[in-house]
């Protein structure tokens, strides 16, 4: 059984990007996730403890991840929580892995622009890199003539003066 966590919280590291010789594409960072809660005596909400993750993103999340996160920005995480217990010499401890299944930035503290990018086969069968698709005010004005187009056409098709 795998358990799935989602989390906000702040890029503590710059995201490092690797393709392995098999040509897999991982991305990781450091994320760090504290609580806020309200003191009554202070009468305002203060920082408490900080938890600390690794995320790592894979295949084509993690080439997004590469080109969409920087340190120091606000993000959501959902994935799959990995507990790892480990010693080196002396010094022992735990790490809180997250093997990411959706990443993005975390809108209440900013606003963000979403490009959608396509994978499209080549000719002899091989996947191509990403092609962006096209801009949102294009998709628009192509949507907008079909719509105008099949409205003209209904128009036409339930009109009682013949043609």
């Amino acid at each position: 059984m795998t358990d799935t966590i989602t989390l906000t919280g702040l890029v503590a590291t710059s995201p490092r990007h690797i393709v392995t010789s098999e040509g897999l594409a991982i991305t990781s960072f450091r994320l760090a996730s504290n609580q806020r809660r309200f003191d009554r005596n202070q009468n305002a909400w203060v920082d408490g403890d900080t938890n600390w993750y690794t995320i790592t993103a894979f295949r084509q999340l993690g080439v997004h991840a590469a080109s969409s996160i920087e340190k120091g920005q606000r993000v959501i995480v959902v994935g799959r929580v990995r507990i790892r217990d480990w010693e080196s010499g002396e010094k022992s401890g735990t790490t809180i892995e997250i093997d990411a299944e959706a990443l993005g930035h975390d809108l209440t503290w900013g606003r963000a622009t979403f490009t959608r990018s396509v994978i499209s086969a080549k000719s002899d069968g091989t996947d191509s890199a990403d092609e962006t698709a096209p801009s949102p005010d294009t998709a628009d004005d192509a949507a907008q003539a079909d719509e105008s187009s099949t409205s003209d056409a209904l128009v036409g098709a339930n009109s009682s003066t013949p043609f």
